[in-house]
């Protein structure tokens, strides 16, 4: 070793100037700097000689600072296979270790690798410190150590070269003696880097092992890790190039960049028997990237976490404003030494490890800070016990959930523990062992565990916490835990007495401020009000309660490039998770949201106090004008509420504006104002108002840069916004609430002339509502439960807005390419102002504008669109004449040369060559057309003959036409009306084994440009009988797809997703439909390694059957960005020959066309053209089911104006084709290949000076510094092997049976074998080989196999009809995923000990989207079993949260306990349930379902008061005579009480929905009561004492209802109901349960 020289300079500290260059540390009173001598010292070679190209490796892309081209490291994402082994009661062993290692090696499928499969992703393993083992190490090394726990180890990995790596230990070891520490020695940790790939060894770093004594005044545990944490924290600010993996006196962590094999074999350490633990946790990383990165491996230093925290920006941002006025006594001295509590270079997981461990370090036990950072969902939970309820709720008020999927296991090497996230969208399943111990991962099967030595077989529950304690050897269950926690302080009484409900506010003696009608009009022009806003979007949600829907996608220009200049809000666009970790269904599953915000200056979170709960609770955030009055005149103790104008005189410079705003607010911080209002109410001809979006985001941003973030609420009273993402980008920026008073006006002023008919505070309530349903909406696709959340988490990107302002006012928000600048806005503001109040006084226009911003109008002023009367007219007549020439005219048209940009592509131009080539060189039309493709548009949103034509066109040109998500009948598979791709959807419609084996391509449909994160949505008018057969659905019953797959919550889960579709079709390639937005290449690098051959980048403006107006217009990017990001990025990870990337969305000439190619596309989506060309005129009344061309309806009378014929498609097709090659032919380029990614044939137009498009900078979409030639395309000799012939199906299966297969009526034949977990999608490929011979004819168990051991990931997906599989032991995730007639039977072991019934025995999201088959399953199921089952049977022992979520078909039988939430969104079929205790209503989602209480001993229904959505209530044949609590059942559509006692129904005339009545054989005590019910349809009335005079009279009183009476006169007309068809048709279409009642003994 080499001694390195230093030069220490000291200098006297005396509050001087801290120098900034060199290492700094205090010492003492003084500060010394280390400086290296440059000099010849020659460091000692890495494992590998670093070459230079090695070297150029090792600047790792996703450790950048700044963006590079499109890519930007902040958005790369991981997810993972995680597990873990604890002995219960704190027994060190190798086994616990050996046990650890084995589960990771048995994860490889949930692991990543780079492009050559030779280097991994990351994995690690946190142990317990071996004491036994480090004795001997550490002795070795010449140190000697004291008793365990009386030294910390830590885990560096240093830089290699020696000079750096020697000053940086010497500064550890400095740092060190400074704390107090005796500083013992270094270790270098054995390692064995040629086992390596050659990416891992090029940047590995130097691993080192550091030993620090305890100091003999501190106490073992906790208290010796603060003062290692506090040496670790100052070492790492002050050391850029080291990472410390860990450094505890308890835990230690190795990790690095392996596959899952090499964990063990790489560190020596982990083989020694000496080694011993009782805890060990192990994680397997798949990132989305094939970068080198040791550093991101986990675990973290406490916690290994799979998912994402969809948060992260929000959570962040408020945790570093607390580092003003959060503390503890114990880090009392050193607080400033650990701050700040975040890295903010780290991922998501390492942000919360960081807030985890600062939480503990100040005192929080580890189990606690997790339960407060990742709540259990509470606030719709009303069984919760109160004290628990009070728990969640104080520690609510300071602090928001870091929302997201998660299974995280954590440890603090005393407690092992683990948590899921509230929606559960991670798999965790647990072994209880017979010696004590615990096994937990994210399969079963990674340890083989003989059946009779288990004792309990579980999983880990949604919000649920599972704790071991070694120190005391327990296992604490949540209940336990959690109720001990909740008792340790009075949290509920801390609440009543300080916890304020805006409620509960007295309203003062004050009249809300109004305006007469032309102050009204000046005030929406002020605003920039357009006739639309008030008739499209204000009026139908005060009137309905919810935002209306839109069709046909965006053909506008963005918001930067139109004349119109739309307001702030449209220039930022929603973003949305795909792939990663998923939107959620917050239609379905809204027990888990939660609207509340919580107001006021944030308690001390560190120390558990009273006060600190002192805040205004707010249930919706979008406040009325008397909640905002009570809120400013609240005279509450610990409350100052201060009201800040955002108004400025007009002229007035509006960046000063904003500085003289900032003065304002820290003069009312400094007067103790804790709730700040911000104003815009004194606008008026002399003021004008910052626009709302800009005064928050740049307060907000303010208050968090001075810290004081937490200590000041912010509430908006403005006039400016109206639409709902006018109000996620506030609240998204940090506004707590929102009172939008003009708007509010404005519904009084449309009640006031007529054109709303409703009471107005009732209308008001209509119009919040459905703002508010909106919000949750817009949050839930980015994969967030809870408003409070939501807040602050600036989940938008800015597009055209310049780098200024998004810096200075919007910081951390991605813009790329640049835009207005802060004195284009106040151009903007200015002229919006003068159009309401004109400076000369002169009289201006009292009307608002029409724009068409949606539906196109005419006139100067209005909104350019892309489609309008010429363009469709003249692409109408070139496709219909096959006139080429007007084709041509219609190019012109659209490409509007000359005429203002609409989107970034106009802003592009060609950079031609001096010399092109000859026409004919070009590759031909026929060869180019088989790139193009009909985009997704699905059966059902279209007319059959719409969507057979289009499959016919492409068919007759090589092209391909896709299904849409709405399935294919089956008589079209195998014809020319096949679509060659069939798309796979969140609602899985249709999708069947002959459904995939039909295909050339099957995509997987991740998210729709024209609303990304949401699910498809067909209207119930839309469903006709035909539509529900082809999608095994109920006529009349409106579809909304689940935003997410629920068999795609992570990547490697889209990967096993891949894989499965991959086996159902070998011949097929495998397509993800993924939506331009901000990381979407990084995204797609992911999905290139998951196997995927096709990516497609679909932008914002696609086309769309019906979707809210926010989606259509403000979620997304335009395909340009995306598909260059994507392009980029796949070449920077060397997978771009891998995959072919498609584009589609508004590609309307082959200019378009010959640019996506340029950016990086193979092959080319089309979609409203070619419904363009069959004759659609864009109407946009697609989701009506009104298209006056028949090609958007299913009504049979408009079908029949349908004229479109394939002919026409195939004209369109071949004239892009011929439009493409004209402009290859003057590019120089022959074929389209070569035309892939040439962006050194694209340069930015010029732009006229001081015009919006010379504002914008579009380098980094023509070039990436890391991309040294984008020239890249598909190879198809690089595309992903799955190694299909390795599996059971093909060694085992196919052999076995092959003779009775080979049969034309084959023999039934059984077959026994093993199975582990790694053996995915067992029996898919045969069962894909029987369909393509045999269909769905076989009879039940022609063929039998028996598994033995655990069934993998989607055992049994898409089996048919003749096969059997029956599996002994246990299954994993998606068992039966898309069941198509085979048969499934899973039971344990007979040898074991356990109670079966009680025992989860197969995983989450079983039997998703099963069309037919049966499955019994003798044990527990997990989550989500049988979502969106649509034809299967099931019998089950019990089931987990969200069971028989969104069923439309077949039959489920739950012998035991469900979960909560069941049948949320069921629409048919019948759910049998065993309720034992009668609690099944508690658990019971009963929005759209019948609730049968048949032979039960209620005698009234007052438990169904509260379920304010029921439709169905069955109570025939029971003891209830008071029917009184259905006297508040607004929505109670079905009431089926035959044979009760009951003989009042006076109570029925208050339900106005209720429209379906049979109470046969009751009583009627008063016929008059049924004289009231004129609303009823059908009315049943057998037997119920009633004469023929009394009928008579009924009938007259309802002469629109069906009255059906047999009195057992035979002369009286008798239509009996249970002989009545249509009575049975109609209830065995509705989603049943049938609640059995425990028998008698």
């Amino acid at each position: 070793m080499i001694a390195i020289p230093l030069l220490v300079w000291y200098s006297t500290y005396k509050n001087k100037d801290v120098p900034t260059n060199g290492l700094v540390y205090p010492l003492g009173n003084v500060f010394f700097r280390i400086y290296a001598r440059v000099g010849n010292v020659r460091s000692r070679p890495a494992p590998q000689e670093i070459t230079g190209r090695s070297k150029k490796r090792m600047e790792n892309f996703t450790e950048r600072k700044a963006p590079a081209g499109l890519y930007d490291p902040r958005f790369e994402h991981d997810n993972c296979g995680i597990g873990a082994v604890v002995d219960i009661k704190g027994r060190k062993t190798h086994k616990t270790i050996d046990d650890a290692l084995q589960i990771v090696e048995h994860l490889e499928h949930r692991a990543g690798k780079d492009a050559e499969g030779k280097t991994g992703d990351g994995v690690g393993i946190l142990l317990q410190i071996g004491h036994k083992f480090f004795k001997k190490a550490a002795e070795e090394a010449g140190i000697t150590l004291g008793n365990e726990r009386d030294y910390g180890i830590g885990m560096f990995f240093f830089p290699q070269e020696e000079l750096n790596r020697n000053q940086d230990k010497k500064l550890f070891e400095i740092i060190c003696k400074k704390e107090g520490l005796n500083f013992l020695g270094w270790r270098e940790v054995p390692t064995c880097p040629e086992i390596l790939g050659h990416k891992a060894r090029s940047c590995m770093p130097s691993i080192w092992q550091a030993f620090v004594e305890r100091p003999a005044r501190v106490k073992p545990g906790i208290d010796f890790d603060r003062k290692l944490y506090v040496a670790r924290r100052v070492f790492e600010q002050s050391s850029q190039d080291t990472y410390v993996c860990s450094l505890s006196s308890r835990t230690i962590v190795y990790k690095g960049m392996f596959l899952v094999k090499e964990l063990r074999l790489f560190y020596p350490d982990l083989q020694s028997e000496d080694y011993e633990s009782a805890i060990g946790m192990v994680h397997s990383r798949f990132s989305t990237n094939t970068a080198p990165s040791w550093n991101r491996a986990h675990p973290n230093r406490f916690i290994l976490h799979n998912g994402e925290i969809n948060t992260i920006r929000g959570n962040v941002d408020t945790m570093l404003a607390r580092e003003e006025t959060i503390g503890s006594n114990y880090l009392k001295e050193d607080m400033t030494k650990v701050l700040p509590i975040v890295n903010q270079g780290g991922s998501d997981s390492a942000m919360l490890d960081n807030t985890l461990e600062f939480m503990v370090m100040n005192g929080m036990e580890l189990p606690l800070a997790v339960m407060v950072t990742i709540p259990e969902p509470w606030e719709n939970n009303h069984s919760m016990d109160p004290k628990k309820r009070a728990f969640y709720q104080y520690y609510a008020t300071m602090l928001e959930p870091w929302d997201g999927p998660a299974s995280i296991l954590f440890s603090d090497g005393d407690v092992m523990g683990a948590v899921l996230d509230r929606n559960g969208l991670r798999p965790s399943r647990y072994y209880i062992t017979k010696d004590g111990r615990l096994i937990l991962s994210s399969e079963v099967g990674v340890l083989d565990i003989p059946a009779e030595e288990i004792v309990r077989k579980d999983r880990l529950r949604p919000g649920k916490m599972l704790l071991v304690d070694t120190a005391r050897g327990e296992l604490v269950d949540d209940e336990s835990l959690k109720a001990d926690y909740a008792s340790r302080e009075p949290y509920g009484e801390w609440l009543d007495r300080n916890l304020v409900n805006l409620a509960d506010l007295k309203i003062p003696n004050e009249r809300v401020p109004s305006h007469e009608h032309d102050e009204l009009v000046r005030l929406q022009k002020a605003f920039g009000y357009q006739y639309e806003d008030v008739s499209t979007m204000i009026l139908p949600m005060a009137k309905n309660g919810s935002e209306p829907a839109g069709a046909m996608g965006s053909d506008t220009p963005l918001a930067v490039l139109s004349h119109t200049h739309p307001p702030l809000f449209e220039y930022f666009k929603q973003m949305f998770a795909q792939v990663t970790n998923p939107p959620i269904d917050a239609l379905r599953e809204k027990i888990v949201t939660s609207t509340t915000v919580y107001v006021g200056a944030q308690g001390n979170l560190l120390e558990e106090d009273a006060e600190n709960c002192k805040v205004l609770k707010i249930t919706n955030p979008i406040l009325t004008e008397t909640d905002l009055m009570k809120i400013k005149a609240m005279k509450v103790p610990g409350f100052k509420v201060e009201t800040i104008s955002i108004c400025y005189y007009k002229n007035t410079d509006l960046e000063k504006a904003i500085d003289r705003l900032f003065v304002d607010v820290d003069r009312a911080y400094r007067d103790g104002a804790n709730i700040l209002i911000l104003s815009d109410r004194e606008i008026d001809e002399y003021h004008v108002a910052i626009p709302s979006l800009l005064a928050v985001g740049a307060v907000s941003k303010y208050l968090v840069r001075t810290r004081k973030r937490t200590a000041m609420a912010l509430i908006l009273e403005s006039g400016e916004p109206r639409k709902v993402h006018d109000f996620a980008t506030l609240l998204g920026y940090g506004a707590c609430a929102i009172n939008p008073y003009l708007a509010q006006e404005t519904i009084g002023e449309l009640i006031n002339e007529g054109l709303l008919d409703k009471d107005y505070y009732a209308a008001v309530n209509d119009y919040n509502k459905a703002v508010l349903a909106g919000i949750v909406k817009i949050a839930s696709k980015m994969g967030i439960s809870t408003i409070q959340s939501y807040q602050g988490s600036q989940i938008f990107e800015a597009l055209g807005l310049s780098n200024e302002v998004v810096d200075k006012y919007f910081t951390n928000t991605v813009s790329r390419v640049g835009g207005i600048t802060i004195r284009d806005i106040q151009n903007d503001l200015e002229a919006r102002h003068k159009q309401a109040f004109d400076p000369l006084g002169l009289d201006i226009s009292m009307e608002l504008t029409s724009l068409g911003e949606h539906k196109l109008r005419s006139g100067k002023l209005a909104e350019d669109h892309l489609y309008n009367p010429l363009t469709i007219h003249l692409l109408q007549q070139a496709c219909w004449t096959g006139d080429y020439n007007k084709f041509k005219a219609y190019t012109d048209a659209v490409n509007a040369a000359g005429g203002d940009a609409m989107h970034l592509r106009s802003l592009l131009d060609f950079n031609y060559p001096d010399a092109g080539i000859p026409l004919d060189e070009v590759e031909s039309v026929d060869s180019i057309v088989h790139r193009f493709k009909t985009a997704a548009m699905s059966y059902g949103a279209l007319s059959e003959e719409a969507h057979e034509c289009m499959a016919v066109a492409m068919n007759r040109i090589g092209g391909k036409s896709n299904t849409g998500e709405g399935g294919e009948a089956e008589d079209r598979f195998g014809t020319e009306r096949n679509s060659a791709i069939k798309q796979v959807a969140s609602s899985r419609f249709g999708v069947t084994s002959k459904y995939l084996v039909s295909a050339s391509e099957i995509q997987i449909k991740m998210a729709q440009g024209a609303k990304p994160g949401e699910g498809g949505q067909l209207p119930g008018g839309k469903v006709y009988p035909w539509v529900a057969k082809t999608r095994h659905s109920t006529t009349g019953v409106g579809l909304i797809s689940p935003p997410p797959h629920h068999d795609i919550y992570s990547i490697e889960d889209l990967a096993q997703l891949i894989y499965d579709l991959k086996c159902s079709n070998r011949k097929a390639a495998i397509n993800v439909k993924l939506v331009s937005e901000a990381g979407v290449g990084t995204i797609a690098a992911g999905v290139a390694k998951a196997g995927a051959e096709v990516i497609l980048i679909s932008g914002f403006d696609g086309g769309t059957g019906a979707a809210p107006r926010n989606s259509i217009h403000n979620a997304g990017l335009p395909w340009e960005l995306g598909l260059a990001e994507a392009h980029q990025s796949l070449i920077m990870n060397g997978l771009r020959s891998r995959v072919r990337i498609e584009a589609d969305s508004k590609l309307m000439s082959g200019r378009d066309v010959a640019i996506a190619a340029m950016l990086g596309a193979e092959e080319f989506g089309f979609g409203t053209g070619p419904l363009v060309a069959m004759g659609c005129v864009m109407m946009r009344v697609c989701n009506l089911d009104t298209c006056p061309m028949g090609i958007c309806t299913q009504n049979p009378e408009l079908r029949k104006r349908f004229k479109g014929k394939p002919e026409y498609i195939i004209n369109f097709m071949r004239f892009m084709a011929e439009d493409l090659r004209e402009y290859m032919a003057r590019l120089g380029v022959h074929t389209v290949d070569e035309l892939v990614g040439r962006t050194d044939l694209l340069k930015v137009k010029d732009a006229p000076a001081g015009s919006r498009a010379s504002e914008m900078d579009l380098t980094a979409l023509l070039k990436n510094p890391l991309v040294e030639n984008s020239s890249v395309h598909f190879n198809a000799k690089d595309v992903y092997n799955f190694g299909l012939e390795k599996t059971p199906d093909m060694r085992v299966l196919m052999k076995k049976f092959k003779k009775s297969f080979d049969m034309a009526e084959p023999k039934p034949m059984t077959v026994e074998l093993e199975v582990g977990n790694t053996d995915r999608a067992f029996g898919t490929i045969f069962g894909s080989e029987i369909t393509r011979k045999f269909g769905n004819t076989l009879p039940e168990d022609t063929f039998h196999v028996i598994c033995n051991g655990y069934g993998g990931q989607s055992f049994g997906a898409f089996i048919p009809a003749g096969l059997t599989l029956e599996l002994v032991g246990d299954s994993n995730d998606y068992m039966g995923k898309g069941l198509s007639g085979g048969k499934l039977i899973v039971y344990p072991p007979k040898d074991v000990t356990y109670d079966r019934s009680e025992n989860i025995v197969i995983g989450n999201v079983a039997l998703y989207g099963a069309t037919a088959g049966k499955a019994f399953i003798n044990g527990v199921a997990g989550e989500r079993f049988c979502v969106r089952n649509s034809g299967a049977t099931a019998v089950v022992e019990g089931v987990g949260d969200h069971g028989c979520e969104y069923m439309t078909g077949g039959t489920v039988v739950v012998l035991g306990k469900t979960g909560k939430n069941f049948a949320a969104g069921m629409s048919g079929g019948i759910a049998y349930v065993l309720d034992e205790d009668w609690d099944f209503y508690q658990r019971v989602n009963k929005d759209m379902v019948t609730l049968d209480l048949g032979h039960m001993d209620y005698t009234n229904l007052n438990f169904v008061k509260n379920m304010k959505h029921l439709k169905y209530l069955i109570c025939g044949d029971t003891k209830v005579t008071d029917i009184s609590a259905l006297a508040d059942l607004e929505e109670i559509y079905f009431i089926e009480m035959f044979l009760t006692p009951c003989s009042d129904f006076s109570v029925l005339a208050n339900c106005k929905s209720l429209r379906h009545l049979n109470i046969c054989y009751c009583p009627v005590a008063d016929y008059t009561q049924l004289k009231e019910l004129s609303f009823l349809d059908r009315l049943w009335v057998k037997r119920c004492g009633l004469t023929d005079e009394q009928i008579a009279e009924i009938q007259e009183a309802c002469p629109n209802t069906w009255i059906m009476v047999d009195n057992g006169d035979p002369s009286s007309v008798c239509y009996d109901w249970r002989c009545d068809d249509s009575y049975f048709d109609m209830r065995d279409n509705l989603g049943m349960f049938y609640m059995v009642a425990k028998p008698a003994a």
